[in-house]
Protein backbone atom coordinates (compact mmCIF):
# COMPACT_ATOMS: atom_id res chain seq x y z
CA UNK A 1 0.00 0.00 0.00
CA UNK A 2 1.36 3.43 -0.92
CA UNK A 3 1.81 6.27 1.51
CA UNK A 4 0.22 9.03 -0.56
CA UNK A 5 -2.88 10.61 0.90
CA UNK A 6 -4.30 11.14 -2.57
CA UNK A 7 -6.95 8.73 -3.76
CA UNK A 8 -5.44 6.74 -6.59
CA UNK A 9 -7.28 5.36 -9.55
CA UNK A 10 -6.81 1.90 -8.07
CA UNK A 11 -8.51 2.89 -4.80
CA UNK A 12 -11.35 4.48 -6.76
CA UNK A 13 -11.84 1.18 -8.55
CA UNK A 14 -11.88 -0.65 -5.24
CA UNK A 15 -14.47 1.72 -3.85
CA UNK A 16 -16.82 1.06 -6.70
CA UNK A 17 -16.24 -2.68 -6.27
CA UNK A 18 -17.57 -3.18 -2.76
CA UNK A 19 -18.26 -0.12 -0.69
CA UNK A 20 -21.99 0.35 -0.91
CA UNK A 21 -21.98 1.95 2.48
CA UNK A 22 -25.49 1.20 3.48
CA UNK A 23 -26.37 -1.74 1.31
CA UNK A 24 -28.05 -3.49 4.21
CA UNK A 25 -30.92 -1.09 4.10
CA UNK A 26 -34.11 -1.94 2.21
CA UNK A 27 -35.61 -4.73 0.20
CA UNK A 28 -34.04 -7.86 -1.12
CA UNK A 29 -33.22 -11.17 0.50
CA UNK A 30 -30.48 -10.99 3.12
CA UNK A 31 -27.98 -13.68 3.98
CA UNK A 32 -25.70 -13.20 6.97
CA UNK A 33 -22.30 -14.66 7.69
CA UNK A 34 -23.13 -14.78 11.38
CA UNK A 35 -21.91 -17.86 13.21
CA UNK A 36 -22.69 -19.30 16.57
CA UNK A 37 -21.50 -16.95 19.28
CA UNK A 38 -20.27 -16.96 22.83
CA UNK A 39 -17.23 -18.43 24.47
CA UNK A 40 -18.92 -21.58 25.68
CA UNK A 41 -19.74 -23.30 22.38
CA UNK A 42 -23.23 -24.36 23.49
CA UNK A 43 -26.26 -23.40 21.37
CA UNK A 44 -27.79 -20.03 22.28
CA UNK A 45 -30.91 -19.97 24.42
CA UNK A 46 -34.30 -19.27 22.85
CA UNK A 47 -35.69 -15.73 22.55
CA UNK A 48 -37.03 -14.18 25.76
CA UNK A 49 -40.25 -15.71 27.04
CA UNK A 50 -43.17 -13.31 27.43
CA UNK A 51 -42.89 -11.18 30.53
CA UNK A 52 -39.13 -11.37 31.09
CA UNK A 53 -38.11 -8.06 29.46
CA UNK A 54 -40.51 -5.10 29.52
CA UNK A 55 -38.02 -2.26 29.02
CA UNK A 56 -35.06 -1.75 26.69
CA UNK A 57 -32.62 1.15 27.12
CA UNK A 58 -30.09 1.94 24.37
CA UNK A 59 -27.23 4.16 25.56
CA UNK A 60 -25.43 5.50 22.48
CA UNK A 61 -21.99 6.94 23.22
CA UNK A 62 -19.49 8.35 20.72
CA UNK A 63 -16.51 7.36 18.65
CA UNK A 64 -14.48 4.51 20.13
CA UNK A 65 -13.19 1.04 19.25
CA UNK A 66 -12.57 -1.94 21.55
CA UNK A 67 -8.79 -1.70 21.04
CA UNK A 68 -8.92 1.98 21.95
CA UNK A 69 -11.31 1.95 24.91
CA UNK A 70 -11.11 -1.51 26.49
CA UNK A 71 -7.51 -2.30 27.36
CA UNK A 72 -8.87 -4.25 30.31
CA UNK A 73 -6.62 -7.11 31.41
CA UNK A 74 -9.51 -8.93 33.09
CA UNK A 75 -11.45 -9.01 29.82
CA UNK A 76 -8.36 -9.95 27.83
CA UNK A 77 -7.62 -12.82 30.21
CA UNK A 78 -11.15 -14.10 29.65
CA UNK A 79 -10.62 -14.10 25.90
CA UNK A 80 -11.68 -10.65 24.71
CA UNK A 81 -9.99 -9.88 21.38
CA UNK A 82 -8.14 -6.66 22.24
CA UNK A 83 -4.82 -5.79 20.56
CA UNK A 84 -1.96 -3.74 22.00
CA UNK A 85 -0.38 -2.91 18.62
CA UNK A 86 -1.26 -2.64 14.96
CA UNK A 87 0.15 -2.54 11.44
CA UNK A 88 0.60 0.66 9.46
CA UNK A 89 0.63 1.13 5.68
CA UNK A 90 4.38 0.48 5.51
CA UNK A 91 4.13 -2.86 7.28
CA UNK A 92 5.50 -1.55 10.56
CA UNK A 93 4.16 -2.75 13.90
CA UNK A 94 3.02 0.26 15.89
CA UNK A 95 2.44 -0.13 19.65
CA UNK A 96 -0.70 1.58 20.88
CA UNK A 97 0.15 4.65 22.95
CA UNK A 98 -1.71 5.52 26.14
CA UNK A 99 -3.77 8.73 25.97
CA UNK A 100 -6.37 10.37 28.15
CA UNK A 101 -10.06 9.84 27.38
CA UNK A 102 -10.29 13.60 26.86
CA UNK A 103 -7.27 13.87 24.58
CA UNK A 104 -7.76 17.02 22.54
CA UNK A 105 -7.22 15.66 19.02
CA UNK A 106 -9.87 14.11 16.83
CA UNK A 107 -9.09 11.47 14.16
CA UNK A 108 -11.07 11.56 10.93
CA UNK A 109 -14.08 9.24 10.82
CA UNK A 110 -15.93 10.04 7.63
CA UNK A 111 -16.33 7.57 4.79
CA UNK A 112 -12.99 8.55 3.21
CA UNK A 113 -11.26 7.88 6.54
CA UNK A 114 -12.92 4.47 6.62
CA UNK A 115 -11.61 3.75 3.12
CA UNK A 116 -8.05 4.75 4.06
CA UNK A 117 -8.03 2.81 7.31
CA UNK A 118 -9.65 -0.32 5.88
CA UNK A 119 -7.30 -0.72 2.87
CA UNK A 120 -9.52 -3.10 0.98
CA UNK A 121 -7.97 -6.19 -0.61
CA UNK A 122 -9.45 -6.39 -4.10
CA UNK A 123 -9.07 -10.18 -4.24
CA UNK A 124 -10.52 -11.19 -0.87
CA UNK A 125 -12.89 -8.24 -0.49
CA UNK A 126 -11.68 -7.86 3.11
CA UNK A 127 -10.22 -4.87 4.92
CA UNK A 128 -6.48 -5.31 5.54
CA UNK A 129 -6.64 -2.91 8.53
CA UNK A 130 -3.27 -1.32 7.85
CA UNK A 131 -4.18 2.23 6.85
CA UNK A 132 -4.77 3.94 10.19
CA UNK A 133 -1.62 6.00 9.69
CA UNK A 134 -3.21 7.48 6.54
CA UNK A 135 -6.24 8.71 8.43
CA UNK A 136 -6.05 12.52 8.53
CA UNK A 137 -5.58 13.69 12.10
CA UNK A 138 -3.85 16.69 13.69
CA UNK A 139 -1.52 14.74 15.99
CA UNK A 140 -0.15 16.51 19.06
CA UNK A 141 3.24 18.13 18.60
CA UNK A 142 6.05 15.60 18.66
CA UNK A 143 3.88 12.56 17.97
CA UNK A 144 2.92 10.58 14.89
CA UNK A 145 0.56 7.73 14.08
CA UNK A 146 -1.63 9.03 16.90
CA UNK A 147 -4.64 7.00 15.76
CA UNK A 148 -2.73 4.05 17.27
CA UNK A 149 -3.79 4.86 20.81
CA UNK A 150 -5.60 3.40 23.80
CA UNK A 151 -7.40 5.17 26.61
CA UNK A 152 -5.74 5.24 30.02
CA UNK A 153 -7.60 2.54 31.97
CA UNK A 154 -7.73 4.70 35.09
CA UNK A 155 -10.17 7.02 33.32
CA UNK A 156 -12.68 4.36 32.25
CA UNK A 157 -12.99 2.02 35.23
CA UNK A 158 -16.82 2.23 35.30
CA UNK A 159 -16.90 0.81 31.77
CA UNK A 160 -14.52 -1.97 32.82
CA UNK A 161 -16.68 -2.90 35.81
CA UNK A 162 -19.81 -3.07 33.66
CA UNK A 163 -18.07 -5.11 30.96
CA UNK A 164 -16.51 -7.53 33.46
CA UNK A 165 -19.67 -7.95 35.52
CA UNK A 166 -22.12 -8.52 32.66
CA UNK A 167 -21.65 -9.29 28.92
CA UNK A 168 -19.00 -7.67 26.74
CA UNK A 169 -19.20 -8.22 22.97
CA UNK A 170 -15.98 -8.11 20.96
CA UNK A 171 -17.68 -8.63 17.59
CA UNK A 172 -20.00 -5.62 17.51
CA UNK A 173 -19.72 -3.60 14.29
CA UNK A 174 -21.29 -0.32 13.31
CA UNK A 175 -23.56 -0.97 10.33
CA UNK A 176 -22.50 2.07 8.32
CA UNK A 177 -18.97 3.01 7.26
CA UNK A 178 -18.92 6.62 8.30
CA UNK A 179 -19.82 9.22 10.93
CA UNK A 180 -22.63 10.00 13.37
CA UNK A 181 -25.54 11.17 11.23
CA UNK A 182 -26.09 7.91 9.34
CA UNK A 183 -25.22 5.88 12.44
CA UNK A 184 -27.99 7.57 14.39
CA UNK A 185 -30.41 6.77 11.58
CA UNK A 186 -29.43 3.11 11.73
CA UNK A 187 -30.01 2.87 15.47
CA UNK A 188 -33.68 3.85 15.11
CA UNK A 189 -34.58 2.36 11.73
CA UNK A 190 -31.82 0.13 10.36
CA UNK A 191 -31.27 2.37 7.34
CA UNK A 192 -30.32 5.90 6.33
CA UNK A 193 -32.17 5.81 3.01
CA UNK A 194 -33.97 9.08 2.20
CA UNK A 195 -37.18 7.19 1.39
CA UNK A 196 -38.70 3.74 1.45
CA UNK A 197 -37.29 1.58 -1.34
CA UNK A 198 -34.44 3.94 -2.21
CA UNK A 199 -31.10 2.40 -3.16
CA UNK A 200 -29.29 5.58 -2.10
CA UNK A 201 -28.22 6.17 1.49
CA UNK A 202 -26.96 9.06 3.60
CA UNK A 203 -23.23 8.48 3.98
CA UNK A 204 -21.85 11.53 5.78
CA UNK A 205 -22.86 14.28 8.17
CA UNK A 206 -24.89 17.05 6.52
CA UNK A 207 -23.57 20.39 5.41
CA UNK A 208 -25.85 22.94 7.03
CA UNK A 209 -26.51 26.54 6.13
CA UNK A 210 -26.99 28.20 9.48
CA UNK A 211 -27.41 26.70 12.97
CA UNK A 212 -25.97 23.19 13.37
CA UNK A 213 -29.19 21.30 12.76
CA UNK A 214 -29.18 18.38 10.41
CA UNK A 215 -32.73 17.12 10.01
CA UNK A 216 -36.14 18.21 8.78
CA UNK A 217 -35.74 21.54 10.57
CA UNK A 218 -32.39 22.35 8.91
CA UNK A 219 -32.09 25.69 7.10
CA UNK A 220 -32.86 25.81 3.40
CA UNK A 221 -29.77 24.86 1.42
CA UNK A 222 -28.59 22.20 3.88
CA UNK A 223 -27.59 18.93 2.19
CA UNK A 224 -26.25 15.46 2.93
CA UNK A 225 -24.18 13.32 0.60
CA UNK A 226 -25.63 10.04 -0.62
CA UNK A 227 -23.88 6.86 -1.63
CA UNK A 228 -25.14 4.21 -4.01
CA UNK A 229 -24.70 0.42 -4.23
CA UNK A 230 -21.64 0.91 -6.45
CA UNK A 231 -19.92 2.77 -3.61
CA UNK A 232 -20.01 6.17 -5.28
CA UNK A 233 -20.81 9.45 -3.57
CA UNK A 234 -19.68 11.69 -6.41
CA UNK A 235 -22.30 10.48 -8.91
CA UNK A 236 -25.27 11.32 -6.67
CA UNK A 237 -26.74 14.72 -6.00
CA UNK A 238 -26.83 15.64 -2.27
CA UNK A 239 -30.30 15.95 -0.79
CA UNK A 240 -31.97 17.89 1.98
CA UNK A 241 -31.41 15.89 5.21
CA UNK A 242 -35.06 15.07 5.85
CA UNK A 243 -36.16 11.49 5.21
CA UNK A 244 -39.43 9.59 5.16
CA UNK A 245 -39.56 5.89 5.94
CA UNK A 246 -40.65 3.59 8.73
CA UNK A 247 -38.71 3.52 11.98
CA UNK A 248 -38.80 1.24 15.01
CA UNK A 249 -40.88 3.87 16.79
CA UNK A 250 -43.69 3.29 14.30
CA UNK A 251 -43.69 -0.43 15.05
CA UNK A 252 -43.80 0.30 18.77
CA UNK A 253 -46.69 2.73 18.47
CA UNK A 254 -48.66 0.34 16.26
CA UNK A 255 -48.64 -2.08 19.20
CA UNK A 256 -49.43 0.63 21.79
CA UNK A 257 -45.89 0.49 23.17
CA UNK A 258 -44.13 3.63 24.38
CA UNK A 259 -40.77 5.19 23.57
CA UNK A 260 -38.59 8.17 24.35
CA UNK A 261 -35.45 9.60 22.79
CA UNK A 262 -33.38 11.60 25.28
CA UNK A 263 -30.94 14.00 23.66
CA UNK A 264 -29.20 17.30 24.46
CA UNK A 265 -30.75 20.33 22.87
CA UNK A 266 -31.06 24.09 22.83
CA UNK A 267 -34.71 24.67 21.92
CA UNK A 268 -34.43 28.43 22.10
CA UNK A 269 -32.20 28.27 19.04
CA UNK A 270 -33.25 25.13 17.22
CA UNK A 271 -34.73 21.74 17.96
CA UNK A 272 -31.57 19.84 18.81
CA UNK A 273 -28.12 18.93 17.46
CA UNK A 274 -29.55 16.55 14.88
CA UNK A 275 -26.31 14.82 13.97
CA UNK A 276 -26.97 12.83 17.16
CA UNK A 277 -30.78 13.06 17.11
CA UNK A 278 -32.09 10.44 14.72
CA UNK A 279 -35.81 11.33 14.90
CA UNK A 280 -35.09 14.89 13.80
CA UNK A 281 -34.36 13.67 10.27
CA UNK A 282 -37.64 11.72 9.95
CA UNK A 283 -40.42 13.83 8.44
CA UNK A 284 -43.39 12.23 10.17
CA UNK A 285 -41.69 12.44 13.60
CA UNK A 286 -40.26 15.95 13.33
CA UNK A 287 -43.29 17.57 11.67
CA UNK A 288 -41.31 20.74 10.91
CA UNK A 289 -43.00 24.13 11.14
CA UNK A 290 -41.04 27.31 10.49
CA UNK A 291 -37.73 25.55 10.99
CA UNK A 292 -38.66 23.80 14.26
CA UNK A 293 -39.86 20.26 14.88
CA UNK A 294 -43.48 20.51 16.06
CA UNK A 295 -44.96 17.08 15.26
CA UNK A 296 -46.86 15.23 17.96
CA UNK A 297 -44.42 12.31 17.90
CA UNK A 298 -41.61 14.78 18.45
CA UNK A 299 -43.21 16.79 21.24
CA UNK A 300 -44.50 13.69 23.03
CA UNK A 301 -41.44 11.47 22.75
CA UNK A 302 -38.24 13.43 22.04
CA UNK A 303 -36.85 14.97 25.22
CA UNK A 304 -34.36 17.79 24.66
CA UNK A 305 -32.67 17.18 28.00
CA UNK A 306 -30.74 13.95 28.22
CA UNK A 307 -30.65 14.19 32.04
CA UNK A 308 -34.40 13.61 32.24
CA UNK A 309 -33.78 9.87 31.84
CA UNK A 310 -32.59 9.94 35.46
CA UNK A 311 -35.70 11.62 36.84
CA UNK A 312 -38.02 9.55 34.65
CA UNK A 313 -36.56 6.40 36.19
CA UNK A 314 -36.96 7.81 39.71
CA UNK A 315 -40.54 8.91 38.97
CA UNK A 316 -41.53 5.57 37.43
CA UNK A 317 -41.85 7.13 33.98
CA UNK A 318 -39.48 4.91 32.01
CA UNK A 319 -40.88 4.07 28.58
CA UNK A 320 -40.88 0.61 27.02
CA UNK A 321 -37.95 1.57 24.74
CA UNK A 322 -35.56 4.47 25.38
CA UNK A 323 -32.61 5.87 23.46
CA UNK A 324 -30.16 7.88 25.59
CA UNK A 325 -27.80 10.33 23.83
CA UNK A 326 -25.08 12.11 25.84
CA UNK A 327 -24.05 15.73 25.95
CA UNK A 328 -20.85 16.53 24.12
CA UNK A 329 -19.02 16.68 27.44
CA UNK A 330 -20.07 13.15 28.42
CA UNK A 331 -19.99 11.68 24.91
CA UNK A 332 -16.48 10.10 24.79
CA UNK A 333 -16.04 11.99 21.48
CA UNK A 334 -12.34 12.80 21.03
CA UNK A 335 -11.55 16.50 21.18
CA UNK A 336 -14.92 17.21 22.82
CA UNK A 337 -15.46 15.05 25.90
CA UNK A 338 -14.39 16.26 29.33
CA UNK A 339 -13.96 12.66 30.48
CA UNK A 340 -17.27 12.31 32.31
CA UNK A 341 -18.74 9.76 29.90
CA UNK A 342 -18.08 6.67 32.05
CA UNK A 343 -19.70 8.35 35.06
CA UNK A 344 -22.65 9.50 32.96
CA UNK A 345 -23.32 5.98 31.69
CA UNK A 346 -22.85 4.55 35.19
CA UNK A 347 -25.38 7.04 36.57
CA UNK A 348 -28.03 5.81 34.15
CA UNK A 349 -27.22 2.15 34.79
CA UNK A 350 -27.21 2.68 38.57
CA UNK A 351 -30.54 4.50 38.41
CA UNK A 352 -32.10 1.51 36.66
CA UNK A 353 -30.27 -1.02 38.81
CA UNK A 354 -31.49 0.52 42.06
CA UNK A 355 -35.09 0.81 40.85
CA UNK A 356 -37.92 -1.70 40.30
CA UNK A 357 -37.11 -1.47 36.58
CA UNK A 358 -34.03 -3.62 37.10
CA UNK A 359 -36.16 -6.77 37.20
CA UNK A 360 -37.33 -6.50 33.58
CA UNK A 361 -34.88 -4.23 31.73
CA UNK A 362 -32.18 -4.88 29.14
CA UNK A 363 -29.55 -2.16 28.69
CA UNK A 364 -27.37 -1.93 25.57
CA UNK A 365 -24.35 0.39 25.80
CA UNK A 366 -22.58 0.95 22.51
CA UNK A 367 -20.75 3.65 20.53
CA UNK A 368 -22.05 5.18 17.30
CA UNK A 369 -18.84 4.90 15.27
CA UNK A 370 -15.19 4.03 15.57
CA UNK A 371 -14.05 7.65 15.78
CA UNK A 372 -11.00 7.12 13.58
CA UNK A 373 -9.12 5.11 16.22
CA UNK A 374 -7.14 2.03 15.31
CA UNK A 375 -8.80 -1.36 15.62
CA UNK A 376 -7.28 -4.61 14.42
CA UNK A 377 -10.40 -6.65 13.59
CA UNK A 378 -11.48 -6.50 9.97
CA UNK A 379 -15.22 -5.95 9.55
CA UNK A 380 -16.95 -8.96 7.98
CA UNK A 381 -18.71 -9.12 4.68
CA UNK A 382 -22.43 -9.65 4.55
CA UNK A 383 -23.94 -11.24 1.45
CA UNK A 384 -27.07 -9.61 0.13
CA UNK A 385 -29.25 -10.05 -2.95
CA UNK A 386 -26.49 -9.66 -5.51
CA UNK A 387 -28.82 -9.12 -8.44
CA UNK A 388 -30.30 -6.05 -6.80
CA UNK A 389 -27.46 -4.67 -4.71
CA UNK A 390 -24.18 -6.16 -5.86
CA UNK A 391 -22.14 -8.32 -3.51
CA UNK A 392 -19.45 -7.72 -0.93
CA UNK A 393 -20.86 -5.17 1.50
CA UNK A 394 -18.57 -4.75 4.48
CA UNK A 395 -19.79 -3.51 7.86
CA UNK A 396 -18.19 -0.49 9.47
CA UNK A 397 -15.43 -1.00 12.05
CA UNK A 398 -15.85 -2.53 15.49
CA UNK A 399 -17.39 -0.54 18.30
CA UNK A 400 -17.62 -1.66 21.94
CA UNK A 401 -20.81 -3.16 23.33
CA UNK A 402 -21.88 -3.94 26.90
CA UNK A 403 -25.17 -5.70 27.62
CA UNK A 404 -26.64 -5.39 31.11
CA UNK A 405 -29.71 -7.15 32.51
CA UNK A 406 -30.64 -9.58 35.26
CA UNK A 407 -30.85 -12.16 32.47
CA UNK A 408 -27.54 -11.58 30.68
CA UNK A 409 -24.74 -14.05 31.03
CA UNK A 410 -22.49 -12.79 33.77
CA UNK A 411 -18.73 -12.42 33.17
CA UNK A 412 -19.32 -13.35 29.53
CA UNK A 413 -17.50 -12.47 26.30
CA UNK A 414 -19.82 -12.63 23.29
CA UNK A 415 -18.16 -13.80 20.08
CA UNK A 416 -21.33 -13.59 17.99
CA UNK A 417 -21.35 -11.06 15.14
CA UNK A 418 -23.57 -8.10 16.06
CA UNK A 419 -24.35 -4.71 14.52
CA UNK A 420 -26.83 -1.90 15.12
CA UNK A 421 -29.48 -4.02 13.40
CA UNK A 422 -29.05 -6.57 16.20
CA UNK A 423 -30.40 -4.08 18.75
CA UNK A 424 -33.43 -3.49 16.55
CA UNK A 425 -33.88 -7.25 16.11
CA UNK A 426 -33.73 -7.79 19.89
CA UNK A 427 -36.46 -5.20 20.42
CA UNK A 428 -38.58 -6.69 17.65
CA UNK A 429 -38.27 -10.19 19.11
CA UNK A 430 -38.80 -9.02 22.70
CA UNK A 431 -41.99 -7.12 21.93
CA UNK A 432 -43.24 -9.41 19.11
CA UNK A 433 -42.94 -6.70 16.47
CA UNK A 434 -42.69 -7.25 12.72
CA UNK A 435 -39.35 -6.70 11.00
CA UNK A 436 -38.44 -3.32 9.64
CA UNK A 437 -36.93 -5.14 6.67
CA UNK A 438 -33.67 -3.22 6.90
CA UNK A 439 -30.43 -4.00 8.72
CA UNK A 440 -32.42 -5.97 11.28
CA UNK A 441 -33.06 -8.73 8.71
CA UNK A 442 -29.44 -9.90 8.46
CA UNK A 443 -28.70 -9.27 12.14
CA UNK A 444 -28.75 -11.64 15.09
CA UNK A 445 -30.94 -10.94 18.15
CA UNK A 446 -28.37 -11.20 20.99
CA UNK A 447 -29.63 -14.64 22.00
CA UNK A 448 -26.09 -15.68 22.89
CA UNK A 449 -25.88 -12.90 25.50
CA UNK A 450 -28.93 -13.93 27.53
CA UNK A 451 -30.05 -16.89 29.61
CA UNK A 452 -33.70 -16.45 30.49
CA UNK A 453 -33.70 -19.63 32.56
CA UNK A 454 -31.08 -18.41 35.02
CA UNK A 455 -31.75 -16.99 38.46
CA UNK A 456 -31.94 -13.23 37.84
CA UNK A 457 -28.67 -11.45 38.61
CA UNK A 458 -28.62 -9.17 41.65
CA UNK A 459 -27.57 -5.66 40.66
CA UNK A 460 -24.26 -4.39 42.00
CA UNK A 461 -23.67 -0.65 42.01
CA UNK A 462 -21.21 0.58 39.38
CA UNK A 463 -18.47 2.57 41.09
CA UNK A 464 -17.85 5.92 39.39
CA UNK A 465 -16.19 9.24 40.30
CA UNK A 466 -19.41 11.17 39.64
CA UNK A 467 -22.98 10.18 40.51
CA UNK A 468 -26.41 11.09 39.15
CA UNK A 469 -26.67 14.18 41.36
CA UNK A 470 -23.61 15.65 39.69
CA UNK A 471 -25.29 15.50 36.30
CA UNK A 472 -28.70 16.59 37.57
CA UNK A 473 -27.17 19.62 39.30
CA UNK A 474 -24.81 20.56 36.48
CA UNK A 475 -26.20 23.68 34.80
CA UNK A 476 -23.48 23.89 32.15
CA UNK A 477 -25.09 24.04 28.70
CA UNK A 478 -24.45 20.81 26.78
CA UNK A 479 -21.69 21.02 24.23
CA UNK A 480 -23.24 20.50 20.81
CA UNK A 481 -21.83 17.93 18.39
CA UNK A 482 -19.26 19.20 15.93
CA UNK A 483 -19.59 18.49 12.23
CA UNK A 484 -18.11 14.98 12.35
Amino acid sequence: MGTSLEVTAEMTSLRTLVFAILVLAVGGTFLSLNGCGGTGGSPPPPPPPPGKIHHVVVIFQENRTPDNLFQDQALITRGADIAQSGKDSKGNTIPLTKVSLNADYNPGHGHDAFMDQCDLNSVSGQCQMDGADLNPVPCPTGTQDCTFAYVDPTGVQPYFQMAEQYTFADRMFQTNQGPSFPAHQFIISGTSAPSTGSNLFAAENPNTNGPPTAGCDAPVGSTVKLIDPAGSEASNNPVYPCFEHQTLTDLLEAKSLTWRYYTPGAPQLYSSPAIWTGPEAIQHICGPQNGICKGSDWTNNVVLDQKQILTDITNNQLRDVSWVIPSGQASDHAGMTDGTGPSWVASVVNAIGSSPYWADTAIFITWDDWGGWYDHVAPPQVLVNCAQWGCGYVYGFRVPLIVISPYVRANFISKQQHDFGSILKFIEVTFSLPSLGNADVAADDFSDCFDFTQTPLVFKTIQAPLNAQYFLNDKTPPTEPDDD
